[in-house]
C-alpha cells in the first residue's frame, strides 16, 4: 500500500526547510508556475469552500451550519477548474487548493493559474504540509500576527519544489490512492463513534426521563421532548433556576496565536485548551472557569462541561451557572437530551441557532439534589466504558491524520521514490471516499466579502 524506498541520489537544495531534493527536481519561485488570476462579474457561477484538510470544494447551499446569505456576488473571483485558490489570511493553516470545477472565491482570497509545467493538485499538497505552512507565515504580511495576509506579490516570491511534470502527476496518483485507504479508516472510526455516542444519549435519556426507581408511578411531563416523568418529580424553569451568561463579541482583530486570555469558541466546546487567545482587556462578564457548563448555540447545539481553566467565552455561546434545586452535573445530562430534540426539530435548510431566550424559556423535571447525585453517578458509571471506547477510536483518528500528514510529505519533498508505483485492485479513488477526510473539520475556513471571518 505504501512505498518506503528513497530516491538514488540527492543533492542539495538550498532551503532551510528541505535539505536534501532528489536530483532532476527543481526549485523555482511560484511566479514562475502560476499567474496571477483576478476576474470578477460571474455571478451565475456556483459558490466555492475551502476545506483545511481536503482543499476547495463546492458550497453545499442546503447547509443549516453555514451562512449562506452573500451580498455583492459580483465581486467574487472567479476560478477556473485546475486553478489555485487560497484563503489570504489562512493559508498558514492549509486554507488552500485547486477548484474542482468553476467557480467564485471570496475577494478574500488569490486565485493562481497553474502553467504547463506544474500539476495544481501536486502543489495543493505541498501547499498544506507543516514546513510549507511554516514559510507561508514568513512571507505573509500584516500589524497583527493572527491577521497576517497572504498576497499574490508575496506569494509569486516563495520558492516551491519542482518535479519534473510526469513524477508530480504519480505523486498525486499514488497520494489519491493512501487518502482513499485512510479516509475509509477514518469513516470507519466516525461511524463507531456515531454509535457509540447514540448508545451513550440512550442511557442518559432513560435516566433524565425516567430517573432509577423502575417502580416509581409517572406523570405527563408537558413536553414534548421528555414524555412522561417520575411523578415526584418538580418542574423547573430554566430562567428562574439557572443564571445565563452570554459570550461576548470579542473584537477578531485582536486574537493572537499565543499571547493573551484564552478564548473558547464552539469549535473548542469538548476541548482542554483553545486555539486562539484574546490580546485585549479581561471581559469579567465573558469570563468562564472549569466546571462550568457551557453551550454552542450555532450548527448543531451541543453542551459541555469546560475544562480549560480560567478562560473567556466568544460570541455565539453562553455559560449556565445553576442558582437553585439543580446541580452543574445534572442540568448537564438534562440540556444534552434537550439540545438533541431541538437538533432534531430543526430543519437542515435553514441556518441553525440557538437565542439565550430560547435556553431560558425551557423547563424540565427534576428529581431532589439525593436523587439528582444518584443518577449523575448512575450515569458516569454506566458512560465509562463507552467514553473510553470514544477516545479511543478518536486517537486512532489522530493517528491516522498524522500517518497522513507524514505520507504526504515524504513524497511531495522526494523523501520517498513512488515512480514504480502502480495501482492495484484496491486503489480506486472516489470523491466521496476522499470527502471523508475534512468532515470533522469545525467549519470550512471561508471569508465573507470583505475579507473578514464568518
Amino acid at each position: 500500500m505504501t512505498v518506503a524506498s528513497a530516491y538514488p541520489t540527492y543533492r542539495t537544495s538550498g532551503l532551510p526547510w528541505i535539505p536534501r531534493l532528489p536530483e532532476g527536481w527543481q526549485v523555482l519561485r511560484n511566479g514562475r508556475l502560476f499567474g496571477h488570476r483576478v476576474e470578477t462579474g460571474f455571478p451565475d457561477l456556483p459558490i466555492l469552500e475551502v476545506s483545511l484538510r481536503t482543499g476547495v470544494r463546492v458550497r453545499d447551499m442546503e447547509n443549516g451550519k453555514r451562512k449562506q446569505v452573500m451580498s455583492q456576488k459580483e465581486n467574487y473571483k472567479r476560478a477556473v477548474k485546475g486553478d489555485i485558490a487560497y484563503n489570504m489570511m489562512r493559508m498558514w493553516q492549509g486554507a488552500v487548493g485547486p477548484a474542482p470545477v468553476d467557480g467564485l472565491v471570496s475577494p478574500a482570497y488569490v486565485v493562481v493559474k497553474p502553467f504547463a509545467e506544474a500539476n495544481s493538485a501536486y502543489y495543493s499538497y505541498l501547499f498544506r504540509t507543516q514546513a510549507y505552512m511554516r514559510e507561508v507565515n514568513k512571507f505573509s504580511r500584516g500589524i497583527v500576527a493572527d491577521r497576517n495576509r497572504l498576497y499574490w506579490e508575496s506569494f509569486k516570491q516563495m520558492p516551491s519544489l519542482v518535479p519534473p511534470r510526469p513524477e508530480q502527476d504519480q505523486i498525486v496518483a499514488y497520494l489519491r490512492a493512501q487518502d482513499a485507504h485512510i479516509a475509509r479508516f477514518i469513516k470507519a472510526k466516525r461511524d463507531l463513534i456515531k454509535l457509540l455516542t447514540e448508545q451513550k444519549l440512550r442511557i442518559i435519556d432513560h435516566a433524565v426521563t425516567r430517573g432509577l426507581d423502575a417502580s416509581a408511578k409517572l406523570k405527563p411531563s408537558g413536553m414534548e421532548w421528555l414524555g412522561e416523568v417520575p411523578e415526584h418529580w418538580e418542574v423547573v424553569h430554566i430562567g428562574s433556576a439557572v443564571q445565563i451568561a452570554n459570550g461576548y463579541p470579542f473584537d477578531s482583530g485582536l486574537f493572537d496565536a499565543t499571547v493573551g486570555h484564552p478564548l473558547v469558541r464552539i469549535r473548542d466546546l469538548n476541548r482542554t485548551h483553545t486555539e486562539v487567545q484574546f490580546n485585549g482587556e479581561e471581559v469579567r462578564e465573558a469570563v468562564i472557569n472549569t466546571g462550568d457548563l457551557i453551550v454552542g448555540m450555532d450548527g448543531d447545539f451541543n453542551a459541555a462541561r469546560w475544562r480549560g481553566g480560567r478562560a473567556l467565552l466568544n460570541q455565539r455561546m453562553c455559560c449556565l451557572r445553576p442558582r437553585k434545586q439543580i446541580t452543574t452535573e445534572y442540568l448537564a445530562l438534562v440540556i444534552t437530551k434537550a439540545l438533541k430534540f431541538i437538533n432534531d426539530l430543526t430543519l437542515s435548510t435553514t441556518v441553525k441557532h440557538l437565542s439565550s431566550g430560547d435556553v431560558k424559556r425551557l423547563r424540565f423535571p427534576v428529581p431532589d439534589e439525593a436523587e439528582q447525585l444518584q443518577i449523575v453517578a448512575h450515569v458516569e458509571a454506566e458512560t465509562a466504558p463507552v467514553n473510553e471506547a470514544i477516545t479511543r477510536a478518536e486517537d486512532e483518528i489522530k493517528l491516522l491524520r498524522e500517518y497522513r500528514d507524514r505520507l504526504i510529505f515524504d513524497a511531495v519533498t522526494g523523501q520517498v521514490d513512488v515512480r514504480g508505483w502502480q495501482p492495484g485492485p484496491d486503489d480506486a479513488v472516489s470523491d466521496d471516499d476522499l470527502a471523508a477526510l475534512g468532515e470533522d473539520e469545525a467549519e470550512p475556513a471561508e471569508e465573507d466579502a470583505d475579507g473578514e471571518e464568518n
